[in-house]
């Protein structure tokens, strides 16, 4: 169903779009942040680049592979864009699938809406949700949207701009335009319920007024009141009202600076602590490894690192990130011209074959203890902090102890818990050791990372003194 550009009277939105004449409101953190639904915080999610993801690069091709990505434990899949590609000032051979031509219709090398709606369909008979990339910042020179120049932006010429000067295969979006405000509403809508869609992933969301966004989300959870809406941002006002969750991009960036410019461990702590000072309280962040703007993290980093970072992406609080072959250890270039072009995954892993195994093994971690997924890390002091973190989660039923070497070094240390009784080493796949003697001295390899369990000590408590019924 195509929606033509002179029916934005069908969809009316009392109010919407009428603050964005004005610059958008400074940021007001303060308050908790919106509730988000439960498959959500409990959820993983898997960021699928149809182009790469099979050989076929089409959305038959990632339905085809959803069983594989079920028995992983994914639980949430993010497809990047579907939508048609502009030609006209195209980088590479195959342009970026964010230089969108048509919000209404799907690129015919992916396949057809009816495609996307059996993918959709096919994720939610395997318990699977789907959220669709939307780029709402820009479009394709060769966009539709250009009958329109006054949905653009204008230089003092009065020339349509990109949004960044390097960014000179697109165009920006002028959401000072009440009809393009609701003509994107209602393309949002026209995905919900013409594929049954979960959610969306915000493309550049920080560059889009904070307005539009919390106008639009209530309009869309009348549609769908479980809806979820992910930004690519680190911008704290739009967790109040408009996001469910955005990426903890401080954490990466503090986490490659520990592997790649020696800076001490604790400042991942640090890190943590400053994100939870300046957003909105339990506000939900994307904790990553690797994703679409990045250089594949086994090649940044090397393996033993790379899965020190995941073991923490996965035992944070948050919401962990796999990307397209992350769990096979993709090591094909996915940043910058790589979006131009096709670069197909090796899916059978020589080097690594137990890594999918390890990344199995951390899903299930986390459904099986809800403890990792709520919004308490207790961090803990030990006595090597420039290269070890140490951190509690912990819950009514259980208590987890995690610890993570991110120095190239063997190191002896000892965690700062006074009561350690009844800790007991999890195995994992592919783990290089599974018990390091007593606590609360340790001893870990290079990159090597631990994770320790014990019944609540409330539980316990309860145990010690219930009455004997015998």
């Amino acid at each position: 169903m195509k929606i033509p550009l002179n029916r934005f009277h069908l969809w009316p939105l009392t109010g919407l779009c009428a603050f964005l004449l004005y610059q958008d409101a400074p940021a007001q953190p303060a308050g908790n942040a919106r509730t988000s639904p439960s498959w959500l915080r409990d959820g993983v999610v898997y960021e699928v680049f149809p182009r790469d993801f099979s050989m076929a690069g089409n959305l038959n091709g990632v339905t085809a592979q959803l069983d594989r990505l079920q028995d992983l434990g994914v639980t949430i899949l993010w497809t990047m864009p579907i939508h048609p590609i502009g030609e006209k000032i195209r980088k590479g051979e195959l342009g970026s699938p964010y230089a969108i031509r048509d919000y209404y219709a799907v690129d015919p090398n992916y396949g057809t809406v009816e495609d996307y709606q059996r993918l959709v369909s096919e994720a939610h008979k395997r318990g699977m949700k789907v959220i669709m990339d939307l780029v709402a910042d820009h479009t394709a020179w060769d966009s539709v949207l250009m009958r329109h120049p006054e949905f653009y932006k204008h230089d003092a010429g009065g020339q349509i701009i990109p949004p960044v000067p390097d960014w000179t295969d697109v165009a920006a979006l002028n959401y000072g335009s009440q009809e393009l405000c609701q003509y994107m509403t209602a393309m949002l809508k026209y995905w919900i319920q013409a594929c049954d869609v979960d959610g969306f992933r915000c493309d550049a969301a920080a560059m889009v007024p904070t307005v539009f966004w919390e106008q639009v989300r209530t309009e869309l959870t009348r549609v769908k009141p479980d809806i979820m809406m992910l930004a690519e941002a680190s911008k704290p006002e739009l967790l109040t009202n408009a996001f469910d969750i955005d990426y903890s991009w401080p954490l990466l960036s503090t986490v490659k600076d520990v592997f790649t410019k020696n800076a001490p461990a604790s400042n991942i702590r640090r890190s943590w602590e400053e994100s939870c000072a300046q957003f909105p309280k339990a506000a939900l962040h994307m904790r990553i490894v690797d994703d679409h703007d990045e250089d594949r993290a086994f090649t940044r980093y090397g393996f033993n690192a790379t899965v020190a970072a995941s073991a923490l992406m996965f035992t944070l609080d948050g919401v962990p990130l796999i990307y397209n072959g992350m769990e096979v250890g993709d090591t094909n270039r996915s940043d910058g011209e790589a979006l131009f072009d096709k670069r197909n995954i090796a899916w059978v892993s020589k080097a690594h074959p137990e890594l999918r195994a390890f990344y199995h093994d951390l899903i299930q971690l986390r459904h099986q203890y809800a403890a990792f997924r709520n919004s308490e890390v207790d961090w803990l002091h030990n006595s090597d902090e420039n290269r070890v973190i140490t951190f509690l989660r912990a819950d009514d039923k259980d208590e987890l102890l995690v610890i993570i070497n991110f120095s190239d070094r063997p190191l002896a240390s000892r965690v700062d818990l006074k009561n350690v009784d009844g800790f007991v080493p999890l195995k994992f796949s592919g783990a290089r050791s599974a018990y390091g003697g007593p606590l609360p001295a340790f001893q870990l390899d290079r990159y090597e990372w631990r994770i320790y369990h014990r019944v609540s000590k409330s539980l316990t408590s309860v145990a010690s003194v219930a009455p004997d019924r015998n």
